[in-house]
């Protein structure tokens, strides 16, 4: 008999469809992180090292099995085909997943290509193919991308969508010209990412419930703010999961739509066709919208809708790159929102970043606090996953005089510490005792 490893979370039906293909089976229960590490380790053997793939290239490429095209669906680890060039960029992307990694830079140099992967927000050299076959590792990915490859001055934007192990994949791809040649920067969505929880990314006992309190009210704006990286649009989906039911119309315009909610009306900004942040918005707000999640507020008109939508019945949620929460408010009073606006529609504002999680398998402590080493494990980083810290901003009465008077950035901070708000170096320090993150980690993403 075939021996089948399962967890709790198995579906029934899934355990009885392989039966029916494979006759007698015998099942074997893992706890849930047993399985994942049981299914990566099979992945692994499948799915190519892209240093062994680059020792296999040859002065002769084959023009023709490159200029294939990738079927929309087809799984890259169940892929036969031997083209190094092909297989190049297959083993690249399932290392990547495998990896954990957010982005794939493909880079060339004067002398040499250089592929990095930015792990846990920090990039790694992974391999450095020799320079002759950059144009080819281009051409192919363009074509995936469906891109144009003989368009080599100017940058373009493309897409692919793909399965690697089983799980739905999409990559945005962005090429440019450089003084070497072209290099492109592949980001890679987990679709399934935006399935998280609330509760599954790290906030606090305390701040959880507050957070989840602001999302459920019947209007205003709720900002979550922070740099490219610190996860804003996680935690938006993740909202937007915990509000999504049959009886609310939840509408969102995004620039990329990063992932697929079901029961959710997703609209994309597109320039070129002058589909903008606003007009989109006007759009919805013709569509008997309850919740509407704005991808980015980028300038006066956006934030202007977005005020008026909040105080005409609607929630609205967004991001906003500032560096912490009460820059968040004077940002959008020096674009020129009325503070009496804003004071009467803001509801909250989140700040965010990620800290690196200590390596479990290599991590040590002095006594006092831990420190990072380095494994095969972690990629000798000391560091393997991110974790959030976060700050909460919470309109009271004291906020939102102090907005309606338009005082500064350091005053607001101040007010909203006395009412109870943590900074998210504060936050961080759970972290800290509970040997999940460095000090060093924590005063490299916060600020005093």
């Amino acid at each position: 008999s075939i021996e089948v490893l399962i967890s709790n979370a198995t579906p029934p039906a899934a355990i009885a469809e392989v039966s029916r293909r494979f006759g007698r089976i015998a099942l074997r229960r893992l706890e849930r992180s047993e399985l994942d590490d049981a299914i990566a380790s099979a992945y692994s053997s499948a799915g190519g090292d892209a240093n062994q793939v680059a020792d296999e290239f040859d002065a002769d490429l084959d023009l023709t099995r490159l200029l294939q095209d990738v079927p929309a669906i087809e799984d890259l680890l169940e892929s036969s085909d031997d083209a190094p060039v092909i297989r190049m960029i297959n083993a690249l992307l399932t290392q990547s997943l495998r990896e954990g990694a957010s982005d794939i830079h493909i880079e060339p140099f004067e002398q040499t290509s250089v592929v990095r992967f930015r792990i846990d927000g920090a990039l790694r050299d992974i391999v450095r193919p020799r320079k002759g076959i950059h144009a080819s590792l281009i051409s192919r990915i363009k074509i995936m991308s469906q891109l144009d490859i003989a368009e080599k001055r100017l940058p373009q934007d493309g897409r692919i969508t793909l399965r690697i192990g089983g799980k739905p994949v999409d990559v945005r791809v962005s090429t440019l010209p450089t003084g070497h040649g072209e290099r492109a920067v592949l980001r890679l969505l987990d679709k399934e990412a935006g399935r998280l929880d609330l509760s599954h990314l790290g906030m606090s006992p305390d701040l959880l419930p507050q957070f989840d309190k602001l999302i459920n009210q019947p209007h205003g704006i709720v900002l979550v703010t922070g740099p490219t990286g610190s996860g804003k649009t996680t935690t938006l989906y993740a909202a937007l999961s915990r509000l999504n039911a049959s009886t609310t119309n939840i509408m969102t315009v995004e620039d990329p739509i990063e992932y697929d909610l079901n029961g959710v009306g997703q609209t994309q900004v597109n320039a070129r066709i002058d589909m903008t942040f606003a007009k989109a918005l006007r759009a919805i707000l013709r569509q008997d919208p309850d919740v509407i999640m704005i991808g980015e507020i980028r300038d006066l008109e956006t934030a202007q809708i977005a005020v008026q939508a909040s105080l005409t019945g609607h929630l609205v949620l967004a991001t906003l790159h500032t560096n912490d929460a009460a820059a968040a408010v004077t940002r959008l009073l020096d674009m020129g929102i009325e503070p009496f606006l804003l004071s009467s529609s803001l509801l909250g504002v989140m700040a965010q970043r990620l800290v690196r999680k200590l390596c479990p398998q290599c991590k040590k402590s002095d006594g006092v606090q831990w420190h990072a080493v380095g494994c095969e494990r972690c990629g000798h980083t000391g560091y393997q996953g991110r974790v959030g810290v976060y700050e909460l901003l919470e309109t009271d009465e004291r906020i939102r005089a102090q907005i309606h008077n338009q005082a500064s950035e350091a005053d607001i901070r101040t007010a909203a510490q006395a009412s109870g708000m943590k900074t998210m170096r504060e936050d961080g320090e759970r972290w800290l005792r509970e040997g999940v993150t460095t000090q060093a980690e924590l005063l490299r993403v916060t600020k005093d």
